[in-house]
């Protein structure tokens, strides 16, 4: 990527964290950016994320006509509905909702925007998301009965989730050392045992 494109990757994110939907389209209308382009400084937060987390509804609208997808993770897995439930944001809620984004996914650590929504006691947030998550998932099982493909899937999150998981200890390796510790105690007090 040239670093004229990386500079105005940079003032899109902060164009659309600071609101200001003329800078917002004129960077877009260049044609030089990725709407979907996830800043590692950032925890990977793809502009769509800061206008989800800022509330911006005009700015939101416009990154999803210059293609902007709402299905796109941070680094833990957060959608732009876990940053909207977070901050109480029903407004953008609702818009992702009519979008039919999947609004229950879960993040790395398994909680859903509804979830988030609780923890931060967005009561409104949370109302909508009890409502709106059983008609996600009904889209859901009506596109897959047709056939219909959606746009739900971010491939980067799917390898880096998986790296993640691999990553971590598993319950087999801690069953597998205290195995062996027990064994290794059980021969110990074994030979002792000869000794005396």
């Amino acid at each position: 990527m040239e670093l004229t494109k990386m500079s105005d990757m940079t003032k899109l994110h902060q164009a659309v964290a600071a609101g200001d939907y003329k800078v917002v389209k004129r960077i877009l209308k260049k044609g030089l950016c990725d709407p979907n382009y996830k800043d590692v400084d950032w925890n990977d937060r793809t502009p769509l994320h800061w206008a989800a987390i800022k509330g911006h509804m005009k700015v939101m609208q416009l990154l999803i006509e210059y293609g902007a997808r709402s299905c796109l993770v941070t680094d833990v897995g957060w959608t732009p509905a876990h940053f909207a439930a977070e901050s109480g944001h029903l407004n953008v809620l609702r818009a992702l909702h009519a979008l039919h984004t999947a609004i229950d996914a879960p993040d790395f650590f398994g909680d859903t925007p509804k979830r988030i929504a609780q923890i931060y006691g967005q009561k409104a947030c949370v109302a909508f998301l009890e409502q709106a998550e059983p008609e996600c998932r009904d889209h859901r099982r009506t596109a897959s009965q047709r056939g219909l493909l959606l746009d739900e899937r971010d491939e980067d999150w799917d390898a880096k989730k998986r790296e993640m998981e691999l990553s971590l200890p598993s319950s087999n390796q801690n069953t597998d050392k205290k195995k062996k510790k027990s064994r290794g105690l059980a021969r110990l007090s074994n030979t002792t045992e000869r000794r005396v």
